[in-house]
């Protein structure tokens, strides 16, 4: 089944996807928005949570709700009923850079179950010659796509942030507040990182 629009964050669903770890019990998507990637999810776990702080993108996710999951209005970051250590994996979709990166990444590690797994597909801003470079490449990349995938798109009323901190800043943080993360730089100007949360007495 194709998607109903593309975008630069609906380009890395296949990713997020494939980072779900087997036997996962229960999902959580964070700024789920129109409710794609929970959707997409709910094949991959038991049950699904998403969350967004916008009321008009948590009605367009509710208009169609496969069984296994459930969408909440609230912000993740005042905690939106969510139950703390609950999660076997945690998506957070061009949610974290509207906030500073710290506040943004403690709550999620809160959330997940010891073992479980966060996924993080995030943006930053140029910096280097290098990075200026690299997202040069992504033009043609994002133009042939569009092409191929009927343009870009999305949900009207989608909030939209830039980010604040360049690649090496997020590269940085990342690894001292997740040590062990994996940290990959993207494309179409996004990285994403992967981080399994330690077991209780660090098994």
């Amino acid at each position: 089944m194709s998607d109903p629009y593309w975008n630069h964050n609906v380009h890395y669903h296949p990713v997020v996807l494939a980072a779900v770890p087997e036997g996962c019990r229960r999902a959580l998507d964070i700024g789920c928005g129109d409710g794609l990637l929970a959707r997409k999810l709910a094949a991959r776990a038991g049950s699904v949570t998403g969350v967004d702080r916008s009321p008009e993108m948590i009605r367009l996710a509710r208009d169609d709700v496969p069984r296994n999951v459930t969408f909440l209005e609230g912000d993740y970051l005042d905690g939106a009923s969510l139950r703390e250590g609950t999660y076997d994996f945690i998506s957070a979709v061009a949610v974290v850079h509207h906030t500073a990166f710290e506040d943004g990444v403690a709550p999620l590690v809160r959330l997940l179950s010891p073992g479980g797994r966060l996924m993080i597909v995030g943006l930053a801003n140029n910096r280097t010659l290098l990075d200026w470079v690299v997202s040069g490449c992504g033009v043609p990349a994002s133009r042939f796509h569009a092409l191929l995938r009927g343009g870009k798109g999305g949900p009207v009323g989608m909030p939209i942030e830039d980010s604040t901190m360049h690649w090496g800043q997020v590269r940085e943080t990342a690894r001292r507040l997740l040590p062990g993360c994996r940290f990959r730089r993207r494309l179409l100007w996004r990285y994403t990182l992967v981080w399994d949360k330690p077991h209780e007495g660090g098994r």
